[in-house]
């Protein structure tokens, strides 16, 4: 059990039998009751985001997961298989479950799987990845003063803005959060 004072980001808790991540959470002083803290809640299973109010000091169940380096195997149809690179037991993930994280995996890469009982709860990308340019139009100097990008394929198929000088067969890194080029590797 853990107390509302001891509340972060990040935090996956058990609230009315779902698990839940505080997104942010703010302790309030009401004037003549006891302090109060408010909460923005996102379920994990189903993605909804809601906003819930706790006294001062209650409790409720931390959720213990399991964090586990699991490789990317390959893609089957619409599933994804992983293996635990220290048990060798493999793990079939959808498309769905995995979301936007599809955009950024191929085969033999690294990801952490977060378990809850057993079960995937979540995953858990490197912040970066290296990725090969597939399909680049060539850049044409134009009325630019600076900064100026073109529309990139990556090798999984994500497409992203480079730099005019990116071409068909260089490898970039690439920000996993926020999907934006950061440098030719």
């Amino acid at each position: 059990m853990i107390a509302t004072n001891s509340f972060k980001k990040g935090l996956t808790i058990v609230f009315e039998d779902e698990l839940y991540t505080i997104l942010d959470f703010l302790h309030v002083q009401m004037g003549r009751g006891s302090a109060v803290v408010r909460t923005k809640l996102k379920n994990i299973e189903t993605g909804y985001v809601i906003e819930k109010t706790f006294k001062s000091g209650e409790k409720v169940e931390k959720a213990h997961l399991d964090n586990r380096q699991m490789q990317f195997l390959y893609k089957q149809d619409e599933l994804y298989i992983f293996m635990d690179t220290e048990t060798y037991e493999q793990m079939t993930l959808t498309e769905e479950y995995l979301g936007e994280n599809i955009e950024y995996l191929k085969e033999n890469d690294m990801i952490n799987v977060l378990l809850y009982k057993g079960n995937p709860v979540g995953v858990e990308l490197p912040v970066t990845v290296e990725l090969k340019i597939v399909e680049a139009p060539p850049g044409v100097k134009g009325n630019t003063v600076s900064g100026a990008t073109k529309p990139a394929t990556l090798e999984t198929g994500k497409v992203i803005q480079v730099p005019l000088f990116i071409n068909e067969g260089d490898v970039v890194k690439v920000d996993t959060r926020t999907g934006e080029y950061m440098t030719r590797v």
